[in-house]
């Protein structure tokens, strides 16, 4: 199946990406939210990513245009009946994810591929709340989405080899590297990197060092382009947190439990850069 139309569930700072590139390789994009003012945001999040490559000269304006043509904004799930891929990025919680493949299920064709984004959840887990199985696989991608390459694909038991390679060669036209992983427990990259961040956050809690030291560290003793506490305020600190509570109950090795300081962050509402505080405090950004 020739996919032209992608379907991206959620606009947050993944799904925007993600609509940003498709439509960049020139896919025709469909995103929808809940809500319109997380729509518009969403959008226009976008329009001032692709801005900036116009102000550094990297694209003109007409180019801007064109892309921004592709991508529609609604709040009507049956917008997306004839897509060709859907791509779900929401809350990384099962069962929310659960009731949206559910929906969607319902509405748009059956010869669709779907696909989560998710960062460990299971995918045969998802696939099983829908009748299109073998047109079910996971793609996790990283933040930010335009500049990290890597795509893992994500197969379960029941996804078919033509969906496995329809997808792959989706991501490919993207500008994507893609990896095949198998449908485990945070799959490749998080399975390496949750628990590095988990530990950075107890290091935090025990008074090992400050948050810009534990970053500095990070940053030149091992060459990252950021600190791990600062890159959980630019992603969100809900996403660590769900992510290792999920793990953790499928495997229940105590290495995926999260750290005291990190519960009591999402309690606060502390999410990072989205709400204005984080690890570090964001005010500019909760203004917006």
């Amino acid at each position: 199946m020739a996919i032209k139309k992608v379907g991206m569930i959620g606009c947050g700072s993944m799904g925007q990406g993600i609509c940003q590139i498709a439509a960049m390789a020139g896919y025709d994009v469909v995103t929808i939210t809940r809500h319109q003012s997380s729509l518009d945001a969403g959008i226009g999040a976008i329009r001032e990513q692709l801005k900036k490559l116009v102000d550094k000269g990297k694209m003109k304006q007409p180019e801007v245009d064109a892309i921004m043509g592709r991508i529609k904004g609604t709040l009507n799930p049956e917008d997306l009946a004839d897509c060709d891929i859907v791509v779900e990025s929401i809350i990384e919680l099962m069962e929310e994810k659960k009731k949206t493949f559910a929906l969607y299920d319902k509405i748009v064709k059956p010869e669709a591929i779907f696909t989560s984004n998710t960062s460990t959840l299971s995918i045969i887990d998802m696939a099983a709340a829908t009748k299109r199985q073998p047109r079910f696989v996971g793609s996790h991608l990283f933040w930010p989405v335009p500049v990290m390459r890597l795509v893992e694909v994500i197969p379960s038991i029941t996804t078919s080899e033509e969906t496995v390679k329809e997808t792959r060669a989706f991501w490919e036209s993207c500008g994507k590297e893609v990896i095949i992983a198998k449908d485990t427990p945070a799959f490749v990259v998080d399975r390496l990197f949750v628990p590095f961040v988990l530990e950075a956050m107890r290091m935090l809690q025990e008074g090992v060092a400050t948050k810009e030291d534990i970053d500095k560290a990070v940053e030149l003793g091992l060459n990252h382009p950021m600190g791990p506490l600062k890159l959980m305020d630019y992603t969100g600190c809900d996403i660590p947190y769900y992510a290792a509570l999920s793990v953790y109950e499928e495997t229940k090795d105590p290495k995926w439990i999260p750290p005291l300081i990190l519960k009591k962050m999402i309690a606060a509402g502390h999410l990072g850069r989205k709400a204005g505080k984080g690890f570090y405090d964001w005010p500019d950004e909760k203004k917006k």
